[in-house]
């Protein structure tokens, strides 16, 4: 009969061991997040350019009050009543700034989370 074998690792290596294999070496998570995040804004931002600059293209030969903004891209015309036309959508201006701000942040943490882990 053979004697039971015991574990020769001590507490403090096995604590390393679990913690290397709990944490992932890279945030994939929220680089996916991000990478979502930039995808729908440049969509947005591909269609509040189309908007402005395609659809809403002959705005200033038919209008007197022609408003612009570059950034979100939009041609509007302000009637002498206060209604605009060609002026962007409210959820789509949202969803722009949105996912602007979402993907701004989350890279920052992604990267901050991949220096921290690359120090370790």
């Amino acid at each position: 009969m053979t004697p039971p074998q015991q574990d020769t690792e001590s507490g403090a290596e096995a604590d390393a061991r679990a913690a290397t294999k709990a944490a992932p070496d890279r945030p994939t998570l929220l680089w996916g997040v991000s990478l979502a995040s930039m995808g729908v804004f440049l969509a947005t931002w591909v269609l509040l350019w189309l908007n402005a600059y395609v659809i809403n293209d002959d705005l200033p030969n038919t209008c007197h009050d022609v408003r612009r903004q570059s950034f979100p891209p939009e041609v509007a015309c302000a009637s002498a009543n206060g209604t605009l036309t060609g002026a962007n959508a409210g959820w789509l201006v949202a969803l722009f700034f949105a996912s602007l701000v979402v993907s701004v942040l989350v890279v920052g943490m992604s990267l901050a989370i991949a220096t921290a882990v690359r120090r370790r």
